[in-house]
């Protein structure tokens, strides 16, 4: 442990030195991410379950891996049920609850999926390991294994976490919104203990998956409610999405988040905010913070990028970051029989 502390501060005194080598900064980081373990916050490890039950980790991949064969959108899916899990009560599987007030049935939680997968993954745990492992450490694992899939990066996630016995769709109100200003953003990442440069990246995950015509129509023909389109969308593409989404259409129909590869986990998304090309008002509002923009910059291009590994690399410390946002561990919480039920039901 105090092995990997001091290696910690070493690397970032040095990267303090190196302001006009950013570049090297990164690499040397890149390094040093490899040499020495994953710690989490809140007692969280990697490795945790080696003893307790050797092939939990395997046991999710192989179910995630099964549902992308079927499905590759799942992937955005997972990524997204875990992201709306930490946001509201920390990461305790909470949104896995099912119920008329629960978590999961919150209007800002509309359109969450990949509740079956982990289900599924926890059944067979269950099965091969009963009382051991935690539905919120499941989807954690889960959300790391479908950016993998998609060509992300893949990390050590951080376990040990229990999850959570109250779930709530009045506490899921204030999640980030895809109509939140960057003031409003910044303050509710702010409140869960992520700064400014977390938030570019983690709302990087947009590099993948869809959203419905309604969440920005507005942006394409009422944006200052006199009739006018969102002057920040570029005029080639907002020709394009007023195609896919005409005026008093289809609200529910689905839009790639990034036009150019939603399949694919790469940095083409802050390409496309940096000219003009995002869908969401949340996600081109990036651009217009000096601080977030320097952000979304650095990752959009070329030589500043590193050609993706800046972004791969810091995506996941945020990730890690995240997920350890409120956890419960030691003897707080629970750990479920089925994820989506509170083990009093039993």
């Amino acid at each position: 442990m105090l092995l990997y502390k001091n290696s910690r501060i070493v690397s970032h005194q040095f990267c303090n030195t190196l302001s006009k080598m950013e570049n090297l900064c990164l690499v040397f980081l890149l390094i040093i991410s490899f040499v020495f373990p994953v710690l989490g916050q809140g007692g969280l490890k990697t490795g945790f379950y080696s003893s307790s039950c050797p092939n939990a980790e395997s046991i999710v991949k192989s179910t995630v891996q099964a549902e992308f064969n079927k499905d590759p959108t799942i992937a955005a899916g997972l990524l997204r049920l875990h992201f709306h899990d930490c946001f509201v009560q920390g990461c305790d599987g909470s949104v896995l609850i099912s119920g008329s007030s629960a978590e999961r049935n919150a209007v800002t939680n509309t359109g969450l999926r990949g509740f079956e997968v982990i289900d599924d993954a926890k059944s067979q745990l269950e099965a091969s390991c009963p009382g051991v492992v935690s539905c919120a450490d499941i989807l954690a694992l889960a959300a790391r294994d479908a950016v993998d899939l998609v060509g992300g990066p893949s990390w050590g996630v951080p376990t040990g976490r229990r999850d959570g016995r109250n779930s709530s769709s009045s506490e899921a109100m204030n999640l980030p919104s895809p109509f939140d200003t960057v003031e409003v953003q910044r303050s509710k990442f702010a409140d869960k203990g992520l700064d400014d440069h977390d938030l570019v990246t983690l709302v990087g995950a947009h590099t993948i998956g869809q959203t419905d015509c309604r969440f920005f129509s507005y942006r394409l023909y009422n944006f200052t409610k006199t009739g006018n389109a969102d002057p920040s969308i570029d005029q080639q593409f907002l020709t394009q999405l007023k195609t896919i989404c005409p005026k008093d259409g289809d609200g529910l129909k689905k839009v790639d988040l990034d036009k150019d590869s939603q399949l694919n986990f790469d940095v083409s998304f802050f390409k496309n905010v940096r000219n003009g090309n995002g869908i969401l008002e949340s996600d081109q509002r990036l651009l217009g913070d000096s601080s977030t923009k320097d952000v979304v910059d650095k990752y959009a291009g070329s030589i500043r990028g590193l050609l993706g590994l800046r972004f791969n690399y810091n995506f996941k410390q945020a990730m890690i970051k995240m997920s350890s946002i409120e956890v419960k561990s030691g003897t707080d919480g629970e750990i479920r029989k089925v994820c989506s039920r509170f083990n009093h039901y039993y």
